[in-house]
């Protein structure tokens, strides 16, 4: 992590809500309280922040998705940039209650969302009367404003990261029912005790929200960058297991014997036919009986 306590300084991520607001919650944060504002103490912030960051870096190596949600009008274009530029899913419209808790009536939706943009895309959608068209065109207006950031998402996110969690209060109580691993921007009016990674700071400015989404975002990029490293290294061992170079050939040489081949031809060779007497002894048998014998 590349940030320093003097950058959430310039930043202004230090400057929390007036003392009359203040959640007593954020006591352990807070550094001072200075002409009716509390001051948070960055020291703990940083700490906070590279703890939250190394988190997230090793949940994205392991391949898992961090949900980004954001729909407060300071962070809304932040969280969107951010999800565009590292493929992760977002919320920037509305929190749509039973977004993780009902996942699977949000995953039906989703599948009809979908349906309709291949209706749509085929030119289906036009056959229809102008009154279903309309409605249908209406509804899918609706659906984009809704599912525009998770349409892509096949389960429940690995975590997911909140800007503002008084503001994001249901999308955080979702996360904590499900025990899905929550990291957010806190403010002092906040109790950060509902998240498992707070960020103490300030949550209303621009540039404090900026500074923390794109420290976050270059968690991310690092944790995309160890998951890539790693398919690659495991589909180079498959390949050289099963003895094939880079051009796709097989490699003989490297291709491996089993010890005991010799026993496994010899099963499969076929059992040698018994010998057949030989015509000439026969002969000499049936010569030796006498007229006497008969």
């Amino acid at each position: 992590m590349n940030v320093t306590p003097k950058d959430l300084l310039d930043a202004g991520v230090h400057l929390g809500h007036q003392t009359k607001r203040w959640n007593p919650r954020s006591k352990p944060y807070v550094f001072d309280h200075r002409q009716g504002i509390t001051i948070i103490d960055l020291e703990k912030t940083h700490a906070a922040l590279a703890k939250a960051c190394a988190f997230i870096e090793q949940l994205v190596a392991g391949g898992g998705d961090v949900l980004l949600v954001g729909t407060k009008r300071q962070a809304t274009e932040m969280i969107k940039e951010a999800a565009q530029a590292t493929g992760m899913p977002y919320v920037t419209t509305r929190w749509m209650g039973g977004t993780l808790t009902n996942f699977e009536t949000i995953k039906k939706s989703l599948a009809k969302y979908k349906k309709y943009q291949a209706m749509d895309a085929s030119g289906e959608l036009a056959k229809f009367s102008s009154k279903e068209e309309s409605a249908i065109r209406r509804e899918m207006a609706r659906m984009t404003r809704n599912f525009d950031g998770i349409i892509g998402l096949t389960g429940l996110p690995a975590a997911m990261f909140v800007i503002d969690t008084s503001y994001e209060e249901i999308a955080v109580a979702e996360a904590k029912r499900m025990n899905i691993p929550s990291i957010g921007l806190v403010d002092t009016n906040s109790d950060p005790t509902q998240l498992t990674y707070p960020i103490p700071g300030n949550d209303d400015a621009a540039k404090s929200v900026r500074i923390i989404i794109e420290t976050v975002v270059a968690a991310i990029t690092q944790g995309l960058a160890h998951r890539e490293t790693r398919r690659h290294a495991h589909a180079e061992a498959k390949a050289a297991a099963a003895g094939v170079n880079a051009a796709g050939e097989v490699d003989l040489d490297k291709v491996a014997i089993p010890a005991n081949l010799k026993d496994a031809v010899d099963e499969e060779k076929p059992a040698a036919a018994p010998r057949k007497r030989s015509s000439r002894t026969t002969g000499a048998k049936k010569s030796a009986v006498t007229t006497d014998e008969v």
